[in-house]
């Protein structure tokens, strides 16, 4: 299994996409979509399985990584099993991770495949360099945020499961179901598991088109951002189509609580177990976080907080309440 190592710097090669994650001595998984790391991750895992498939896997959280760890699970075993170490949560590397991190790139262990998955971030840049200058595969997995690659990223789901898709039901798909690629990518799931036939328009209509929860995040993602132009506008489609505002407002209301957990993570030393979170949401929370401030957080939650008040029966018009905590929400990202 082991492939010849040596300690001369090559350069590496960038850009590899999750489906074409190699298996080598050391791999860098690097990017903020979850989704895409998970996978490139469970390929390599994979890949190490169909070599041998006695393959033993060891998962170390790099927040919690003490010094000399890294010796300790390379080190050549009794029976010398192959192993797949994957090193997860880069972006909150300790220091005593990069400092061995350098030292073991300059000799990798034999019968070892080496996986560092860094979600985002510029903590371990240091490390981070030093992995791509040995000349280790480097695998990009960055957000997916135009919907045209969108809308690719779900044909590519259905080509890869073997299903023929309208590229009219690929569009329906990704505009019902947001922005969330771990949504998208359980969508398309769901669909080929549910339907027999190529999968059209009205086959994402009947599962989709009507679904409260995805108008709801819709509507609280165009708000997050501080779009409120289109927040509105998707607001006003939803009540027009049917919705309901109580779970508009539960929509609004679970993405600001998620942006509160995490923004509580700083400087804390917390981990998104702690909170409850999946490490997807962390991510996506991070991001939308760079927009808002503690006070601009507390004053969208406040508005929200009347708004499921006067939703669920305290008000006398629940429309215009839920349309308010939209504006203020909006308003109040950025400030």
């Amino acid at each position: 299994m082991a492939a010849p190592r040596t300690s001369a710097k090559r350069t590496a090669t960038p850009g590899l996409s999750w489906e074409e994650a190699p298996l080598a001595p050391v791999v860098l998984v690097q990017g903020a979509e979850g989704l895409l790391v998970d996978r490139a991750v469970d390929r390599l895992t994979q890949l190490a399985r169909a070599e041998d498939p006695a393959v033993e896997k060891t998962e170390v959280q790099a927040a919690g990584y003490q010094s000399g760890m890294l010796s300790v699970l390379t080190s050549p075993s009794l029976f010398a099993e192959p192993r797949i170490i994957v090193i997860d949560g880069a972006e909150a590397t300790t220091e005593a991770l990069i400092t061995d991190m350098i030292e073991y790139l300059r000799a990798p262990a034999d019968e070892v495949w080496l996986v560092v998955a860094h979600r985002g971030g510029v903590r371990g840049k240091k490390m981070l360099d030093a992995i791509k200058a040995s000349g280790a595969p480097v695998v990009a997995c960055d957000p997916i945020k135009k919907d045209t690659d969108k809308v690719a990223f779900a044909a590519a789901e259905f080509k890869r499961g073997g299903r023929r898709a309208s590229a009219g039901a690929v569009r329906a798909l990704v505009e019902a179901v947001g922005s969330d690629l771990r949504e998208l990518a359980a969508a398309c799931s769901q669909l080929m598991a549910d339907s027999e036939r190529a999968i059209d328009e009205p086959a994402v209509t009947k599962y989709y088109g009507g679904r409260v929860e995805a108008t709801g995040f819709r509507v609280a993602d165009a708000a997050i951002a501080g779009d409120a132009g289109q927040a509105v506008s998707l607001l006003r489609h939803a009540l027009a189509t049917g919705a309901d505002p109580v779970p508009v407002v539960a929509a609004l209301a679970m993405k600001l609580r998620t942006l509160a957990k995490v923004a509580a993570l700083r400087g804390r030393g917390l981990t998104a177990g702690d909170l409850g979170l999946a490490p997807w949401q962390v991510d996506r929370a991070r991001k939308d976080l760079t927009n808002w401030t503690p006070e601009g957080l507390a004053t969208a939650i406040t508005a929200t907080a009347a708004a499921d008040a006067e939703v669920k029966g305290g008000g006398r018009d629940p429309v215009f309440a839920v349309e308010r905590a939209v504006l203020v929400v909006a308003a109040s990202a950025g400030r």
